[in-house]
């Protein structure tokens, strides 16, 4: 079948690439392998651009070069949304007393963004099966549209340890995405495009 993929980048490094070896990753070989009788006609990444922080102000330099790596993909597509980062007062813990100012940092748009891809390319047809990768019940309403209105199946390959009870009775299929996979699915260490070579960071 015509497959679309339409990952959730963050929902996604979160479930299954945070803490492992395997961020260096190509998306396009790992939903290669975990569908193999499919014919994957796009793939649409979404995410947002990471800020620097002070126990780690490297991080957008290895992310532009993820995503410098995810551009040599020719079907793939990146579509951004926006990261925020601003200083809030939390609660203590009831062991403690007061309030602590602390960093927190939150990923916007994303979800609305799969939602509107999803829909979109269903409308114009453009796929036969969607694929979604992600774990998060704010999918459901557009799924649902996708499977009811658009008569498309929809399957999930899920980052996660469980699959979400709120999206498992409106999905055809549902793939765990295992580490074997991920370790199947790495980029080479050096890459390159029209700018010259680059290698993966250091530590990754």
């Amino acid at each position: 079948m015509k497959t679309n993929i339409y990952i959730d980048g963050f929902n996604f490094y979160y479930g299954c690439i945070k803490g492992t070896s395997y961020h260096w990753l190509n998306v396009a070989e790992m939903c290669r392998l975990l569908l193999p009788n499919d014919q994957i006609h796009r793939i649409k990444y979404f995410t947002a651009l990471v800020s620097a922080r002070p126990n780690d102000p490297d991080q957008p330099v290895r992310q532009q070069l993820f995503l410098r790596a995810l551009k040599t993909i020719p079907n793939l597509e990146i579509i951004l949304g926006t990261f925020l980062s601003h200083e809030v007062k939390m609660p203590l813990s009831p062991i403690g007393s007061g309030y602590a100012k602390v960093i927190k940092t939150e990923e916007k748009g994303s979800d609305v963004n799969i939602a509107a891809h999803l829909l979109m390319d269903g409308f114009k047809n453009d796929y036969e099966l969607a694929v979604v990768v992600s774990n998060d019940s704010d999918l459901l309403l557009p799924i649902q549209v996708v499977t009811q209105q658009f008569n498309k199946p929809v399957g999930l390959l899920n980052p996660q340890k469980h699959p979400s009870l709120a999206l498992l009775p409106h999905v055809q299929f549902v793939k765990k995405i295992r580490g074997t996979v991920l370790k199947n699915s790495l980029f080479p260490d050096v890459l390159s495009d029209k700018d010259g070579q680059f290698s993966k960071p250091s530590g990754w």
